[in-house]
């Protein structure tokens, strides 16, 4: 593993030893030039806002080595129009890894309440690897290699083990000199490069899901350089990043157990079960059927493990109750048709022809998902322009969860083993998220993983089902940052929080911290007004 260089060539401690504003011929000279380059703005796009601009930074390849190759990062802005209350800016990252963020002042600058928006600068950059920045790729993948892999099943693991070993080939043959280089420890180096080239000593920051990591990285390296910071929908540093992508085995369960209570109260109309355990028992059978025989469900055939495959389904028990209804019906040779289909999403085995094979749904479960919120972007969606790759998001996503940290297991017989055993203790999902991944084929990180040493003063703010990132991780991320308060949405559904809807019972909180600058004096739990009732008549979700 690669040590950082010495003192003076280190980004992190130079941008935090030296001041943005330059005072002097002398420290000009020490400063690097990365550091001191002014971004030259322009109208972003005709079809955009005029205050809407863009421009492009220069950052290096290689913090150790700063004077060689570089890489491009763009980012927009759209300016407080109130002089007079601007206290500086506001970076916004809308989660991923592998997400455009380019266009996330737009959105921010539609739904901030004035109080807030006149306050900051609003700042969004393409991560560096991501959008218009330097865009990687994997060449050509097939929708299968899109997505995070598949069930786990003895007699199918040898295909497993191919499947993750092509990804990790073909990204190292199209990008092999650029991805060891994509991680966020970079990517919150560049944000400090953003910060200088701003002209500003600190940074504010609004960061969802993968954002909420990034965040605290740079929080971490630069903790000289925050200010206000709100990480919505924390990830668990402690679990980058196989824990984050099995955490969706563990957290689903309790989101199953409560869909189950809700179906059984509502049997006249699902006709699932009028108990728990009995709306359980239909599930399961349903799923043993499918493997069994693949049910034909609207010309899509659907196996056990398709119906298994995203377990973001059972967070909307409305949605899931649809879904499952419909499905049951299909396999009785009775097919309906969709009376309401799943409002929060789309209904496992999407994919058709690709049902059941490797990555048949293609979702990363650490950003975006399943009825994502205004900031946070559905896996795999990109504001980026036509030119970026085909496989940048996958590229990116990859390059920073097996970059990150060197953790993964590099013997796939490990894999075998613990996603064997999560199948049992963890039925609904467990055997997808310790299954084999291309990280076991990648090459080892160049630094370590970030410490969480650092105290700092932060907002931590969470659905308690969250079903990208669930409630263990919110608190996790919460525990492991000295200094933080949490705003706890009680009966919150989905993944993002702030500015989810004009009502989300956090926006008072986050909004006030925005603007005052004040923590609650203590964790704050607050409670979501029931949304109105579904056109069946099934009653609040």
């Amino acid at each position: 593993m690669k040590r950082l260089a010495p003192l003076l060539a280190t980004a992190g401690l130079l941008a935090t030893a030296l001041p943005a504003l330059v005072a002097s011929p002398a420290s000009a000279a020490q400063t690097p030039e990365y550091l001191r380059q002014k971004p030259a703005w322009h109208r972003c796009s005709p079809d955009r806002p005029a205050e809407y601009e863009c421009a492009t930074l220069k950052v290096p390849l290689d913090y150790q080595r700063p004077e060689g190759r570089t890489l491009d990062v763009a980012i927009s802005r759209m300016k407080s129009e109130n002089p007079a209350k601007r206290r500086g800016v506001l970076l916004l990252n809308p989660g991923g890894p592998g997400t455009s963020g380019l266009s996330r002042p737009i959105r921010a600058n539609a739904d901030m309440p004035k109080d807030v928006r006149d306050r900051y600068d609003l700042v969004g950059f393409d991560p560096r690897g991501v959008g218009e920045s330097s865009p990687i790729s994997c060449g050509d993948l097939s929708a299968a290699e899109t997505g995070e892999g598949g069930a786990y099943r003895p007699e199918t693991f040898a295909s497993d083990v191919a499947w993750a070993r092509g990804i990790a080939d073909k990204c190292r043959e199209k990008s092999g000199d650029v991805i060891p280089y994509i991680t966020t420890r970079n990517t919150a180096r560049d944000m400090d490069v953003i910060r200088a080239a701003l002209g500003e000593r600190t940074v504010s920051y609004l960061g969802y899901s993968y954002g909420t990591y990034l965040g605290t990285v740079y929080a971490q390296m630069f903790p000289e350089r925050t200010d206000r910071f709100v990480l919505d929908s924390g990830i668990d540093p402690q679990r980058v990043w196989r824990g984050m992508i099995q955490v969706q085995g563990t957290g689903a369960e309790p989101a199953f157990e409560r869909w189950t209570r809700w179906a059984a109260e509502r049997s006249d109309t699902y006709g699932l079960g009028a108990t728990p355990e009995a709306v359980s028992a239909t599930f399961w059978a349903l799923v043993a059927r499918a493997d069994r025989e693949p049910i034909d469900h609207y010309g899509q055939k659907m196996t056990g493990d398709d119906i298994r495959a995203d377990p973001s389904l059972y967070f909307d028990p409305h949605a899931a109750s649809v879904v499952i209804k419909g499905i049951k019906a299909s396999g009785e040779k009775a097919p309906q048709p969709p009376v309401n289909p799943a409002p929060s999403g789309t209904a496992p085995g999407t994919s058709g022809k690709d049902a059941g094979k490797k990555g048949s749904v293609a979702r990363s479960p650490l950003g975006g998902g399943r009825a994502a919120a205004p900031g946070v972007d559905a896996a795999g969606a990109s504001e980026a322009p036509d030119a970026t790759p085909a496989s940048n998001a996958t590229a990116a996503h990859w390059a920073v969860v097996c970059g990150d940290a060197d953790n993964w297991p590099r013997d796939p017989d490990q894999y075998a083993r613990e996603a064997a055993q999560d199948k049992i203790k963890h039925p609904l999902y467990g055997d997808f998220a310790s299954n084999i991944k291309p990280c076991a084929f990648w090459q080892r990180p160049l630094e370590p993983a970030t410490p969480m040493k650092t105290r700092f003063d932060v907002l931590t703010v969470q659905n308690e089902w969250d079903p990208m990132t669930p409630l263990s991780s919110g608190q996790g991320m919460h525990q492991a940052l000295k200094g933080s308060r949490m705003v706890l949405a009680s009966g919150g559904v989905g993944h993002g929080v702030y500015l989810s809807t004009p009502t989300a019972c956090a926006n008072t909180p986050v909004n006030a911290y925005l603007s005052t600058g004040r923590l609650p004096a203590k964790d704050v739990t607050c409670h979501n007004p029931p949304p109105a009732p579904d056109p069946e008549g099934a009653g609040a979700r």
